[in-house]
Protein backbone atom coordinates (compact mmCIF):
# COMPACT_ATOMS: atom_id res chain seq x y z
CA UNK A 1 0.00 0.00 0.00
CA UNK A 2 1.23 3.13 -0.83
CA UNK A 3 0.27 6.69 0.84
CA UNK A 4 -0.88 9.44 -1.57
CA UNK A 5 0.14 13.14 -1.18
CA UNK A 6 -3.22 15.47 -0.93
CA UNK A 7 -3.78 18.66 0.60
CA UNK A 8 -7.22 19.78 2.31
CA UNK A 9 -9.66 22.68 1.85
CA UNK A 10 -12.71 23.45 4.01
CA UNK A 11 -15.19 21.47 5.79
CA UNK A 12 -18.43 19.75 4.70
CA UNK A 13 -19.42 16.38 2.71
CA UNK A 14 -15.81 15.25 1.05
CA UNK A 15 -14.94 15.51 -2.09
CA UNK A 16 -11.69 14.06 -4.06
CA UNK A 17 -10.83 15.51 -6.57
CA UNK A 18 -8.47 13.73 -9.15
CA UNK A 19 -6.29 15.24 -11.42
CA UNK A 20 -5.00 14.31 -15.29
CA UNK A 21 -2.09 12.29 -16.98
CA UNK A 22 0.97 14.87 -16.05
CA UNK A 23 -1.10 16.69 -14.00
CA UNK A 24 -0.60 17.02 -9.94
CA UNK A 25 -3.17 17.93 -7.66
CA UNK A 26 -2.15 21.96 -8.16
CA UNK A 27 -3.74 22.47 -11.11
CA UNK A 28 -7.53 21.94 -9.51
CA UNK A 29 -6.38 24.38 -6.30
CA UNK A 30 -8.53 27.42 -7.64
CA UNK A 31 -11.93 24.90 -7.99
CA UNK A 32 -11.02 23.49 -4.64
CA UNK A 33 -11.32 26.47 -2.95
CA UNK A 34 -14.63 27.58 -4.51
CA UNK A 35 -15.54 24.33 -3.66
CA UNK A 36 -14.50 24.09 0.27
CA UNK A 37 -16.88 26.82 1.33
CA UNK A 38 -19.64 24.66 1.54
CA UNK A 39 -17.64 20.90 0.98
CA UNK A 40 -14.37 19.59 2.64
CA UNK A 41 -11.65 18.97 -0.76
CA UNK A 42 -9.44 16.19 -0.88
CA UNK A 43 -7.10 17.49 -3.69
CA UNK A 44 -4.76 14.15 -4.22
CA UNK A 45 -1.57 13.18 -6.63
CA UNK A 46 -2.49 9.92 -8.11
CA UNK A 47 0.63 7.17 -7.75
CA UNK A 48 3.93 8.33 -10.28
CA UNK A 49 2.65 12.09 -10.24
CA UNK A 50 3.11 15.01 -8.15
CA UNK A 51 4.65 14.35 -4.55
CA UNK A 52 3.22 10.67 -4.39
CA UNK A 53 5.40 7.69 -4.71
CA UNK A 54 6.81 6.49 -7.29
CA UNK A 55 6.04 2.76 -8.42
CA UNK A 56 6.60 0.75 -11.62
CA UNK A 57 3.33 -0.47 -12.23
CA UNK A 58 1.10 1.50 -13.12
CA UNK A 59 -3.05 0.86 -14.13
CA UNK A 60 -6.55 2.14 -13.20
CA UNK A 61 -7.30 -1.15 -11.12
CA UNK A 62 -3.74 0.49 -9.16
CA UNK A 63 -5.30 3.81 -8.82
CA UNK A 64 -8.58 2.91 -7.96
CA UNK A 65 -6.85 0.66 -5.08
CA UNK A 66 -5.08 3.51 -3.61
CA UNK A 67 -7.85 6.19 -3.75
CA UNK A 68 -9.97 3.37 -1.67
CA UNK A 69 -6.80 2.94 0.69
CA UNK A 70 -6.53 7.00 0.78
CA UNK A 71 -10.18 7.08 1.76
CA UNK A 72 -9.52 4.42 4.40
CA UNK A 73 -6.88 5.88 5.80
CA UNK A 74 -8.32 9.39 6.41
CA UNK A 75 -11.69 7.38 7.81
CA UNK A 76 -14.10 8.34 4.62
CA UNK A 77 -16.83 5.73 4.38
CA UNK A 78 -17.84 8.01 1.41
CA UNK A 79 -17.18 10.93 -0.93
CA UNK A 80 -18.14 12.67 -4.09
CA UNK A 81 -15.69 11.82 -6.61
CA UNK A 82 -14.63 13.99 -9.61
CA UNK A 83 -11.57 12.98 -11.82
CA UNK A 84 -10.46 15.11 -15.14
CA UNK A 85 -9.37 12.87 -18.36
CA UNK A 86 -7.11 10.11 -16.80
CA UNK A 87 -8.26 11.22 -13.34
CA UNK A 88 -11.56 10.37 -14.86
CA UNK A 89 -10.80 6.75 -15.78
CA UNK A 90 -9.89 6.50 -12.11
CA UNK A 91 -13.02 7.70 -10.94
CA UNK A 92 -15.05 5.59 -13.64
CA UNK A 93 -13.04 2.10 -12.43
CA UNK A 94 -13.48 2.94 -8.62
CA UNK A 95 -16.91 3.87 -8.94
CA UNK A 96 -17.66 0.31 -10.77
CA UNK A 97 -15.24 -1.44 -8.66
CA UNK A 98 -16.16 0.32 -5.14
CA UNK A 99 -19.53 1.68 -5.57
CA UNK A 100 -20.34 1.74 -2.17
CA UNK A 101 -17.63 4.23 -1.26
CA UNK A 102 -18.77 6.95 -3.73
CA UNK A 103 -22.23 9.07 -2.90
CA UNK A 104 -21.61 10.58 -6.59
CA UNK A 105 -19.51 10.61 -9.68
CA UNK A 106 -18.50 13.17 -11.83
CA UNK A 107 -16.15 12.32 -14.91
CA UNK A 108 -14.73 15.39 -16.80
CA UNK A 109 -13.79 14.88 -20.51
CA UNK A 110 -13.26 11.34 -20.62
CA UNK A 111 -15.32 8.49 -21.77
CA UNK A 112 -15.42 4.29 -20.32
CA UNK A 113 -13.07 3.36 -23.70
CA UNK A 114 -10.09 2.79 -25.20
CA UNK A 115 -8.22 5.87 -27.02
CA UNK A 116 -5.32 6.12 -29.57
CA UNK A 117 -2.26 7.53 -28.72
CA UNK A 118 -1.75 11.64 -28.95
CA UNK A 119 1.09 12.66 -26.62
CA UNK A 120 4.08 10.96 -28.41
CA UNK A 121 5.57 14.68 -28.77
CA UNK A 122 5.24 15.75 -25.50
CA UNK A 123 6.73 12.02 -23.76
CA UNK A 124 9.38 12.93 -26.68
CA UNK A 125 9.84 16.50 -26.17
CA UNK A 126 9.96 15.81 -21.63
CA UNK A 127 12.66 12.32 -22.48
CA UNK A 128 14.40 14.64 -24.31
CA UNK A 129 15.92 17.03 -21.76
CA UNK A 130 18.90 16.53 -20.58
CA UNK A 131 18.17 17.66 -16.45
CA UNK A 132 21.73 17.53 -15.74
CA UNK A 133 22.47 20.31 -18.09
CA UNK A 134 19.41 22.35 -16.49
CA UNK A 135 20.71 25.17 -14.71
CA UNK A 136 17.03 27.77 -14.58
CA UNK A 137 13.48 26.98 -16.18
CA UNK A 138 14.53 28.83 -18.96
CA UNK A 139 16.91 26.46 -19.80
CA UNK A 140 13.73 23.90 -19.55
CA UNK A 141 11.35 25.59 -21.59
CA UNK A 142 13.21 26.63 -24.53
CA UNK A 143 14.16 22.80 -24.40
CA UNK A 144 10.55 22.29 -24.88
CA UNK A 145 9.56 25.26 -27.23
CA UNK A 146 11.28 23.02 -30.01
CA UNK A 147 8.82 20.58 -29.70
CA UNK A 148 5.66 22.21 -28.10
CA UNK A 149 4.96 25.28 -29.54
CA UNK A 150 2.27 25.96 -27.64
CA UNK A 151 3.52 27.83 -23.94
CA UNK A 152 0.30 26.77 -21.95
CA UNK A 153 1.00 23.24 -22.78
CA UNK A 154 5.07 23.53 -22.07
CA UNK A 155 3.78 26.06 -18.43
CA UNK A 156 1.53 22.86 -17.35
CA UNK A 157 4.33 20.37 -17.59
CA UNK A 158 6.80 22.71 -16.24
CA UNK A 159 4.88 22.51 -13.10
CA UNK A 160 6.64 18.87 -12.51
CA UNK A 161 10.02 20.28 -12.49
CA UNK A 162 11.49 20.90 -9.30
CA UNK A 163 14.57 21.61 -7.50
CA UNK A 164 17.05 19.19 -6.00
CA UNK A 165 17.95 20.08 -2.47
CA UNK A 166 21.48 19.50 -3.44
CA UNK A 167 21.18 21.24 -6.67
CA UNK A 168 19.88 20.60 -10.38
CA UNK A 169 16.40 19.60 -11.21
CA UNK A 170 14.21 16.44 -11.74
CA UNK A 171 11.06 15.39 -12.48
CA UNK A 172 8.49 15.09 -10.26
CA UNK A 173 6.54 12.72 -12.04
CA UNK A 174 7.78 9.19 -12.56
CA UNK A 175 8.11 10.02 -16.53
CA UNK A 176 9.88 6.47 -17.09
CA UNK A 177 7.32 4.67 -15.67
CA UNK A 178 4.06 6.88 -17.28
CA UNK A 179 5.71 6.07 -20.64
CA UNK A 180 6.52 2.12 -20.16
CA UNK A 181 2.71 2.26 -18.81
CA UNK A 182 0.91 4.66 -21.39
CA UNK A 183 -1.12 2.29 -23.07
CA UNK A 184 -2.88 1.19 -19.52
CA UNK A 185 -3.44 4.58 -19.69
CA UNK A 186 -4.91 4.40 -23.73
CA UNK A 187 -6.92 1.51 -22.10
CA UNK A 188 -10.43 1.12 -21.01
CA UNK A 189 -11.43 0.68 -17.49
CA UNK A 190 -12.60 -3.13 -16.41
CA UNK A 191 -16.24 -3.09 -16.56
CA UNK A 192 -16.95 -5.86 -14.25
CA UNK A 193 -20.70 -4.36 -14.01
CA UNK A 194 -22.36 -0.66 -13.68
CA UNK A 195 -22.62 1.82 -11.35
CA UNK A 196 -26.36 2.65 -10.34
CA UNK A 197 -25.58 5.95 -8.53
CA UNK A 198 -25.71 9.45 -9.74
CA UNK A 199 -23.25 10.78 -12.29
CA UNK A 200 -22.19 13.37 -14.08
CA UNK A 201 -19.89 13.81 -17.41
CA UNK A 202 -19.13 16.79 -18.44
CA UNK A 203 -17.18 17.78 -22.14
CA UNK A 204 -15.55 20.47 -23.87
CA UNK A 205 -17.36 21.79 -27.01
CA UNK A 206 -14.38 21.98 -28.24
CA UNK A 207 -12.60 18.66 -27.30
CA UNK A 208 -12.93 15.67 -28.90
CA UNK A 209 -12.61 13.52 -25.99
CA UNK A 210 -16.47 12.49 -25.74
CA UNK A 211 -17.95 12.72 -28.67
CA UNK A 212 -21.96 11.74 -29.72
CA UNK A 213 -21.82 8.15 -30.19
CA UNK A 214 -20.25 7.91 -26.81
CA UNK A 215 -23.16 8.96 -24.64
CA UNK A 216 -24.48 5.18 -25.16
CA UNK A 217 -21.61 4.15 -23.95
CA UNK A 218 -21.56 5.87 -21.20
CA UNK A 219 -25.12 5.19 -19.80
CA UNK A 220 -24.27 1.10 -20.54
CA UNK A 221 -22.38 1.50 -17.60
CA UNK A 222 -23.52 4.54 -15.68
CA UNK A 223 -27.26 4.36 -16.60
CA UNK A 224 -27.89 7.64 -14.42
CA UNK A 225 -25.82 9.72 -16.30
CA UNK A 226 -26.37 12.80 -16.90
CA UNK A 227 -23.87 14.10 -20.15
CA UNK A 228 -23.35 18.23 -20.53
CA UNK A 229 -21.73 20.10 -22.53
CA UNK A 230 -19.65 23.07 -21.29
CA UNK A 231 -19.70 25.84 -24.05
CA UNK A 232 -16.37 27.25 -25.81
CA UNK A 233 -14.18 24.59 -23.76
CA UNK A 234 -11.79 22.03 -24.75
CA UNK A 235 -10.17 19.47 -23.18
CA UNK A 236 -9.07 21.61 -19.75
CA UNK A 237 -12.48 22.38 -19.04
CA UNK A 238 -11.10 23.65 -15.48
CA UNK A 239 -8.65 26.20 -17.06
CA UNK A 240 -10.82 27.36 -19.76
CA UNK A 241 -14.28 27.49 -18.41
CA UNK A 242 -13.85 27.50 -14.54
CA UNK A 243 -17.01 29.58 -13.13
CA UNK A 244 -18.91 27.40 -15.84
CA UNK A 245 -17.49 24.42 -14.13
CA UNK A 246 -17.85 25.07 -10.83
CA UNK A 247 -21.50 25.99 -10.99
CA UNK A 248 -22.42 22.94 -12.93
CA UNK A 249 -20.04 20.89 -10.22
CA UNK A 250 -22.56 23.05 -7.49
CA UNK A 251 -25.70 22.35 -9.23
CA UNK A 252 -25.19 18.43 -9.60
CA UNK A 253 -24.40 18.00 -6.24
CA UNK A 254 -27.18 20.31 -4.79
CA UNK A 255 -29.37 17.52 -6.63
CA UNK A 256 -30.46 20.71 -9.36
CA UNK A 257 -31.60 19.27 -12.49
CA UNK A 258 -29.08 20.38 -15.12
CA UNK A 259 -29.93 20.93 -18.95
CA UNK A 260 -28.37 18.33 -21.06
CA UNK A 261 -26.85 18.91 -24.80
Amino acid sequence: MISLNFKTYGQGNPIIILHGLFGTLDNWQTIARQLSKEYLVYLVDQRNHGRSPHTEDFNYSLLAEDLKNFMESEGMSQATIIGHSMGGKTAMQFAVSYPEMVTSLIVVDIAPKTYKGGHQEIFDALLAIELEKIENRKMADEQLMKKIPDIGVRQFLLKNLTRNKEGGYRWKMNLPAIYKNYQHILDNILLDEAYTGSSLFIRGERSGYIKEADKLLIRSTFPKAQVITIPNAGHWVHAEAPKVLLSTFEDFMAGDHISQN
